[in-house]
């Protein structure tokens, strides 16, 4: 494609299901900037700290550049043609099916794909192949609201929107974090708690998060007792009548089912199961009772775990039995948590599903697809969802996989398996943007895809709401956008297979894959006909349905209580409590829990180029209660050993509130790229729920113990912004390194200049050469440019490169004590004079005035917990401190994130002052 003329793009964000607008910023080809659309409806002109820092993303140095291939496993990739990489995938595909069948291949592929682009894998899988085998890591996060949804409503539809959040007087969290993970949509909350003091807020969560602590009433409830919460919030507004009998009555049935259920969950009981007190419980159900509009929003915590459905349907009970659905301000409402989930499932990009909300087990609507894309049949055969599909390669049944903007090698659970899985492979093609995530590794064949703002087509956010994705420069190298990557691999692959029908792949451009896509929804409960290309382009982002000759977009779904099931009404769902599937023991006593942090997204393919999106929280560290670590002897920073029955991590541990004990939490965003193994899915469990076969991701059992490493190094650098080829080629020869330590994490720092920092724990001395590889890699080879010291009885090692007058790289390896200050310090481009040779000491003592870099709170403006902290002590007199900050500091005047950090160091240091 050709780029556009410089000046402004507007498409979409590719991070979470929010949708935000963003206008892109060309210059001679190249995005120089992005800002929040103010004409999109989801974010009215907001981004948070990820999306505001978007184009600091696109620079090559992390790109696949053009195909890189193998013919054997013995060999390295090499750099080659479309035509001989493309001409491979179908020769070894075809071949493979001819000797064992179409699900002996499969695909998994992506949420955060185009909606054209999911729309083609699935054809070709299903249409051309022959095979159900096509899954998506939206099975990881939002298959048990799919399947809830299903089960009670008829249809994979949320049908509230987000302007309900200004219009409901009770909103209930569940499972979900949108302070962190949802930002925009957490600050219209906050913008709707501000204009309507009225409105309540009920969290529900395990962990005290932000949101949590921001809430009139928080339930930390014990990990994966929803369904007991939700079954006893239910039997409280039984017996206090506060149910909606003539809604009941008119619009749902199975409720007389449900009913015997509930008398078996007594307050008492389900608090004592959920390990909360049995007041909170009744203050909620009294909330939810008086509620005129009860709005839920709910996420990751539901959805994760072996009854994601069920506690996702006990939720939705909760709503059908009171009837505080299909009107303003009410209803549940799924967040999604990929920015295309939504579209993924609408094209049937799924093991289970069709076209357009259709069911894979459904003959009729196997017979509609198959006539709509003009073959003989649709395979009736299920297909292997993501774990499935992931232990059928690991055990030969399926052979070869195509994997497309996603990283298995990081994100699913169960990581021994699923490493051993793409070993045991005997051919994977991977489709990426990005060259050094986990998978590309175990890629036979490395396809480069264009990547945000290099591509067209559309997404639909959480609220139903189709936008528009343009395209505002031109992929680097030669990658290609993935609907083309597809489309001219399947025309081939057909060849081979002898069907040859330009029918099945006609497109042109990718329009006419919308088009086609539209016209399988005609008469579906999400029926686009009434939106093209050019209405969108004319109206902005419009929500589905929106049927042809209709006026207006749907914002909310069953306002005449008529569902889309087979009798018109909604299904109680008979939701049972059962515990999780590994529950703490006497050898593995924690519960550990995984999730997001602010500033991170996924497995960091992209967040990580940026250097401040780390300012917020530098490595993966453990969260653990300060009585757990006091019988532990822990103390903060400490390492630790973190144990489950598939794995063994290592990482520092620090003291948090937000868990309970007995409990622990790890991000979930680092992976081998960053940190010395596998990440936290080394310890997770893959057990799923039964229905919508979604993996416990928030639930298993560790063992942590104090790790006995003495042997401590750290590496750093920095470079000028014009050097990011250069500063790129250091953190690859330091990730290298990682796996010869016992603990090794390394990550990107500053703020004035771009750094890199490899810390390093170990039992003792590690191998020379593995110390040689580091000092290369940063320069640090004899010369006139670099000063050393090493002390073998006191075995330390210093070695420090200067120029200019700076430090630009160290290696201080040893006893390590009191180098805490070194990152702010580099960052600065402070002279060696203010240090001298004192830093080859061994305890080096900072300059004076000199301290450790503080953690940033503000990421849009790069606003650091200490200039916060300062802006308080001189303004102590002031009433209004959080419009103070934002006048002098200008934190929390962008996107609003660290809002509530502020509000939370706001009232510490009240409480100090007075």
């Amino acid at each position: 494609m050709k780029p556009r003329a410089d000046g402004l793009t507007r498409s979409v964000c590719p991070y979470c299901g929010v949708g935000c607008g963003v206008l892109i910023e060309t210059q001679a080809g190249k995005i120089t900037n992005v800002a929040g659309d103010p004409a999109h409806p989801a974010n009215r002109g907001r981004l948070c700290s990820k999306g505001s820092t978007l184009h600091l993303t696109t620079s090559a140095t992390t790109r696949v550049l053009q195909p890189e291939l193998r013919r054997n496993r013995q060999t390295t990739r090499q750099s080659a043609s479309w035509d001989d990489a493309l001409d491979l995938i179908a020769d070894r595909f075809a071949e493979t099916i001819a000797t064992y069948g179409p699900d002996s291949v499969a695909f998994y592929i992506s949420g955060q794909l185009l909606t054209e682009e999911y729309y083609v894998f699935n054809k070709l899988a299903k249409g051309l192949i022959g095979t159900n085998n096509v899954d998506t890591n939206s099975r990881l996060c939002m298959s048990s609201a799919v399947a809830a949804y299903k089960a009670t409503l008829g249809a994979d539809a949320p049908p509230a929107c987000y302007d309900d959040i200004e219009l409901a007087d009770v909103i209930l969290i569940a499972g979900a974090n949108p302070a962190y993970a949802h930002p925009i949509l957490y600050r219209r909350l906050e913008a709707a708690r501000a204009a309507n003091p009225k409105l309540k807020v009920i969290v529900i969560d395990p962990r005290r998060t932000v949101t949590a602590e921001e809430a009139d009433l928080h339930l930390p409830v014990l990990p994966g007792t929803d369904v007991a919460l939700f079954n006893g919030l239910l039997h409280l507004l039984l017996w206090e009548d506060k149910l909606d009998y003539d809604y009941i009555a008119a619009h749902t049935d199975g409720f007389h089912v449900l009913k015997n259920i509930l008398h078996d969950y007594h307050p008492r009981h389900v608090a004592e199961i959920c390990g909360i007190s049995e007041e909170s419980l009744r203050a909620a159900a009294r909330l939810i009772g008086g509620a005129a509009g009860l709005l839920s929003l709910y996420c990751q915590g539901l959805n994760q775990s072996t009854h994601g459905t069920a506690n996702n349907a006990a939720l939705i009970n909760l709503h059908l039995a009171t009837g505080q659905i299909g009107r303003p301000g009410a209803g549940p409402f799924s967040l999604t948590g990929q920015p295309n989930a939504m579209g993924g499932r609408e094209v049937g990009g799924m093991a289970n599903l069709l076209s357009a909300h259709r069911d894979l087990a459904n003959p009729a609507h196997r017979a509609e697809v198959a006539a709509l894309w003009g073959v003989p049949q649709v395979p009736s055969t299920p297909g292997k969802t993501a774990i499935e599909m992931f232990k059928a390669l690991h055990d030969g049944t399926i052979k070869c996989i195509w994997i497309a903007c996603t990283n298995p090698a990081q994100s699913l659970p169960n990581q021994t398996l699923v490493r051993a899985a793409l070993e045991a492979a005997e051919f994977v093609v991977l489709q990426e943007a990005f060259g050094d995530t986990e998978t590309a590794r175990y890629a036979d064949v490395l396809l480069p895809a264009a990547s945000w703002g290099e591509k067209d087509g559309t997404m639909t956010n959480s609220e139903r709401r189709v936008a528009r994705v343009r395209a505002a420069v031109a992929p680097p190298g030669s990658a290609r956008p993935d609907a083309e990557i597809v489309i001219d691999c399947a025309r081939r692959l057909a060849e081979r297979l002898g069907r040859a029908t330009p029918a099945l792949f006609p497109y042109q451009g990718i329009e006419e894959i919308f088009n086609e896509h539209r016209a399988t929804t005609a008469g579906r409960d999400l029926d686009i006909t009434g939106l093209s290309y050019a209405s969108l382009d004319a109206h902005g982002p419009q929500q589905w349905p929106r049927r042809a000759g209709d006026d207006a977009e749907s914002a909310r779904l069953y306002a005449d209580g008529y569902f889309a099931t087979a009798s018109g009404r909604a299904h109680f769902y008979p939701a049972h409590y059962s515990p999780v599937s590994e529950a703490p023991d006497a050898r593995f006593p924690f519960t550990l829990n995984t999730g997001r942090l602010r500033d991170q997204w996924h497995g960091m393919s992209r967040t990580g180029q940026v250097a401040r999106l780390f300012a917020h929280a530098e490595e993966p560290c453990l969260t653990m209660h300060a009585d757990d670590m006091a019988r532990r002897q822990l103390v903060e920073g400490a390492l630790v050993s973190v144990r489950s029955r598939r794995g063994q991590v290592w990482l520092k541990v620090e003291a948090g509130a937000s868990v309970r004990v007995g409990q622990v939490f790890i991000p979930m965003h680092w992976g081998s790229q960053w940190w010395n193994g596998h990440g936290v899915n080394d310890l997770t469990v893959d057990d799923y729920d039964a229905t919508s076969k979604q993996p416990e991701l928030k639930a298993c059992a560790v063992a942590i113990e104090k790790a006995e490493l003495p042997w401590r190094l750290i590496a750093m650098a920095v470079s000028a912004p014009h050097q990011a080829e250069h500063a790129y080629r250091q953190l690859q020869a330091l990730r290298a390194t990682l796996g010869s330590f016992d603990y090794a994490s390394v990550g990107r720092f500053g703020r004035a200049r771009e750094g890199i920092t490899l810390r390093v724990a170990h039992r003792g001395a590690p191998d020379p050469a593995v110390l040689e590889t580091i000092l290369v890699a940063l320069g640090l080879t004899p010369g006139p440019a670099v000063m050393s010291y090493v002390d073998p009885r006191l075995q330390i090692s210093r070695c420090v490169r200067v120029e200019d007058e700076r430090i630009v790289a160290l290696v201080l390896a040893g006893n390590i004590v009191g180098h805490e200050w070194l990152e702010a310090w580099l960052d600065n481009g402070h002279s060696i004079a203010s240090v001298g040779a004192s830093i080859l000491a061994p305890r080096a003592e900072p300059p004076e005035a000199t301290a450790p870099m503080s953690p940033v709170v503000c990421s849009c403006v790069n606003v650091s917990r200490r200039e916060i902290e300062t802006c308080l002590e001189s303004n102590v007199a002031e009433a209004d401190a959080f419009g103070v900050l934002q006048r002098q500091l200008k934190c929390a005047t962008e996107c609003g994130s660290c809002g509530p950090e502020i509000r939370r160091m706001i009232v510490a240091h009240t409480s100090v002052a007075a």
